[in-house]
């Protein structure tokens, strides 16, 4: 076993990646038709290979098997990840390097009877993949746009939500919830490439990002199926490879937008002419269309949305794409955003507060939890209980959210009682209590249940285009690293 191998990403290793991604980043913003033309060497680096196993490594889905059956803990065990490095990176440089075919899983759909398909490729292919995303990211950053927000260093679904708040409060009534119909499953081929053209010029990076587009899929049944279209949704270049591609919604209404002028009194000037204005903010595949102007010109945005994703091989989904009024409310990454009338005024404004399937996902997860077995001690049920309980509150503490952790508070409460009657179901309250409330508050082993009552709510600042980059080349730089 090497279990006391020392891990193949340094601080120097680290240091050396994130000069590299700076240059690169600087490079492709000072010149924006600038083709990279050598960058499969840089894909070789060890430096850049030992980095990416760290990322592999430390994701949480470093304990899944790819179709050789191969995870970390399996490799680290034999004969290490320095030796499996030293493979990889000779093979690449041989260019005989040949991605497997992801392994097949279906997943369920959040509330729904559908499945989704998600992709698992091997380790091997993984860090090649994440390998490939250090040098490729960079790049692409400097060309994507300020409207997108999934699966982009630095940024977070907040951003998007403090945006939409923005608009909205500027008289930005009518809202097109965009929603694209198996976006990951029909991307076309042919027009990705065709974008990562545009900035890369190496033909071995090329010829590489088409091998793992057309890598194949091993099903659930043990057929081996070729990919035509689409790029696996699990796969750690999937996510950067679908921004590429939906950058091109991207820019067509950022040209909109620009050819509209950068000045208020412009769009005034149109307003007063009956022409709409409208904004798009964009989280991976799923968006909204924001328009200042009447429900028939946003209906006619719904139309060139469509157009424009026909060229890069997606559609609308024509039974979840609706057009909705601020009033009537609509749901956007869990929150539910609405105009309405403060309480005791006749003032309106806009309120994002978690959706009602958001707080159905947190209570099924407690509700899970504490369906648990009775032999193990409380303070092990408090423990998972607060992990969930903590990352919910988070992301949900910028909105109108204050009711809702009260409520939270209560149910979770009820179901830790209800799991200490099933414990002991021969002792009475005043026992119960005493044993495991003695602060009036569920506590076992100086573990406490955490209070989402007790959560903050704080105000996000909207950040606009001013969101830094890791790459920005301050100190505060290192802080921010791409996502996984």
């Amino acid at each position: 076993m090497n279990t006391d191998e020392p891990s193949p990403a340094g601080f120097a290793d680290e240091e050396r990646v994130l000069s590299i991604q700076t240059k690169l980043h600087r490079w492709a913003a000072d010149a924006p038709t600038r083709r990279f033309d050598d960058l499969f060497n840089l894909i070789c680096d060890p430096a850049v290979l030992a980095v990416a196993w760290h990322r592999v490594s430390t994701n949480r889905g470093a304990r899944s098997a790819g179709v050789d059956g191969a995870t970390v803990r399996s490799i680290e065990q034999g004969r290490g990840a320095a030796a499996l490095l030293d493979d990889l990176r000779a093979d690449l440089r041989a260019r005989r390097f040949e991605p497997m075919p992801v392994r097949e899983r279906m997943i369920p759909k959040p509330g729904t009877m559908k499945r989704r398909r998600l992709g698992i490729p091997t380790v091997r292919d993984r860090v090649v993949q994440s390998a490939l995303k250090l040098v490729l990211e960079p790049i692409f950053e400097a060309d994507f746009k300020p409207c997108s927000y999934g699966f982009r260093p630095g940024r977070r679904a907040q951003d998007a939500i403090a945006e939409i708040h923005l608009f909205c409060t500027s008289r930005y009534e009518w809202i097109v919830e965009g929603d694209i119909a198996a976006c990951f499953d029909e991307i076309d081929h042919v027009a990705l490439m065709g974008r990562i053209r545009r900035r890369i010029g190496d033909k071995g990076v090329l010829l590489l990002v088409k091998a793992f587009l057309k890598a194949g899929i091993l099903s659930e049944d043990a057929t081996e199926r070729h990919t035509v279209m689409g790029t696996p949704q699990g796969g750690i270049l999937s996510p950067l490879l679908a921004n590429i591609t939906l950058s091109a919604l991207d820019e067509h209404f950022a040209a909109a937008w620009q050819a509209v002028g950068v000045f208020n009194w412009q769009r005034q000037k149109r307003h007063g002419k009956g022409l709409a204005t409208y904004r798009l903010v964009r989280y991976a595949d799923d968006f909204v269309i924001l328009v200042f102007g009447t429900q028939a010109q946003a209906e006619g945005l719904r139309h060139e949305t469509a157009a424009v994703l026909s060229s890069i091989g997606l559609r609308l989904s024509e039974e979840k794409t609706r057009i909705v009024h601020i009033d009537e409310g609509f749901d956007f990454l869990g929150f539910r955003i609405r105009r309405d009338t403060r309480r005791g005024t006749e003032k309106r404004f806009i309120y994002t507060y978690a959706s009602k399937k958001a707080l159905a996902s947190i209570k099924a997860r407690v509700r899970a939890i504490s369906k648990q077995g009775r032999n193990q001690p409380l303070s092990k049920l408090l423990r998972q209980l607060n992990l969930v309980l903590r990352g919910w509150t988070n992301y949900y503490r910028h909105g109108v959210s204050k009711a809702t952790f009260g409520y939270l508070r209560h149910f979770t409460w009820l179901r830790v009682v209800r799991w200490l009657r099933r414990k002991h179901p021969r002792a009475n309250w005043t026992f119960l209590r005493r044993r495991y409330s003695p602060g009036g508050w569920p506590s076992d082993g100086g573990v406490e249940l955490f209070n989402p009552q007790a959560v903050a709510i704080v105000r996000y600042r909207y950040r606009g285009a001013s969101i830094p980059t890791p790459w920005s080349g301050d100190k505060e730089g290192h802080l921010l690293r791409p996502s996984a």
